[in-house]
């Protein structure tokens, strides 16, 4: 029997090397929503981070599903909040330089979702937290870390990535940091072997 097919609903590349490192086999289908308008909306209804992070992952999971029937698709989206305020991927560098700035010294929360849904519903979800300290940085270090990292400082919530450069931002981390990096990989994985599409 052919086991069910995976198929990750993102473009981020951060998640595509997480699942392809851990030899996960997968294509990725584009599920494309307005994820602006529904953290909007959401946050106007007084909706917390998390279920915000839970909501636009469930969204893109069941949206691919509907693109691949029989298959499973999995929805992943990361919320980054911080004393009350949600923040978003930076638009640009300035922007980034700016999230940067107002999070120097502070601790954030992070939360990751995860979804996966087959034929338009979801089957599974898990949610998991992390809490960073970032430290108390120079403007000299942070124009020089922007400067390293160019437009990659604009394709994650929060302009940075701890499994590089970004790493030299924080004090302290605490959470998975495979949640951090996008995706809870360890509870993917469980959910995959009880659905058959990893074997080991």
């Amino acid at each position: 029997m052919t086991p069910p097919k995976l198929f990750l609903a993102s473009q981020s590349s951060a998640r595509a090397r997480l699942l392809s490192a851990a030899a996960v086999p997968f294509e990725q289908v584009a599920a494309a929503i307005d994820e602006e308008t529904v953290k909007d909306a959401m946050t106007g209804d007084q909706a917390t981070p998390a279920e915000i992070a839970e909501a636009l992952a469930e969204l893109k999971a069941v949206k691919g599903s509907l693109r691949k029937r029989g298959a499973l698709v999995l929805g992943c989206d990361q919320v980054l909040a911080c004393d009350g305020k949600i923040y978003s991927k930076p638009r640009s560098l300035a922007e980034a330089h700016a999230q940067l700035l107002s999070l120097r010294g502070r601790r954030h929360e992070l939360l990751t979702a995860a979804v996966i849904a087959r034929d338009g519903r979801a089957i599974w979800r898990h949610l998991d937290r992390a809490r960073l300290l970032m430290r108390d940085f120079s403007e000299h270090f942070l124009d020089d870390y922007l400067a390293a990292m160019g437009g990659a400082a604009t394709s994650s919530v929060g302009g940075y990535e701890v499994e590089g450069l970004g790493a030299q931002l924080f004090a302290q981390i605490d959470g998975d940091h495979f949640s951090i990096q996008g995706l809870p990989l360890l509870p993917v994985l469980a959910i995959l072997r009880e659905h058959g599409v990893l074997t080991i």
